[in-house]
């Protein structure tokens, strides 16, 4: 199971957004891995494996209370999304 959340960070609050996430501030419960990756200027993704589907759903508590930690670094993306983009299912096929 994977989730991906899509950011748009504030200029001049970047830093502020990565340290949100590091040194085990993002480690929730039932995480096996985590990246985030620089898709844009200012914009970012967290993509989340997760162990299962309920794993995912326990942690979304954990997850929201760090997301209210860096929530003032965040940009409304616009067409009614607000500061988060997040979906989540099943691998469909896995590449390697």
């Amino acid at each position: 199971m994977y989730n991906v959340v899509k950011f748009r960070v504030k200029a001049g609050h970047e830093a502020a957004f990565l340290e949100a996430h590091s040194d085990g501030k993002a480690s929730w419960p039932g995480l096996t891995r985590g990246v985030i990756i620089k898709t844009g200027d200012l914009a970012y993704c967290l993509i989340g494996e997760w162990e299962s589907p309920e794993a995912l759903s326990a942690a979304r508590p954990a997850m929201i209370a760090t997301l209210n930690t860096f929530r003032a670094t965040l940009d409304d993306q616009g067409e009614g999304k607000g500061i988060t983009d997040a979906v989540s299912g099943p691998v469909a096929l896995s590449l390697k």
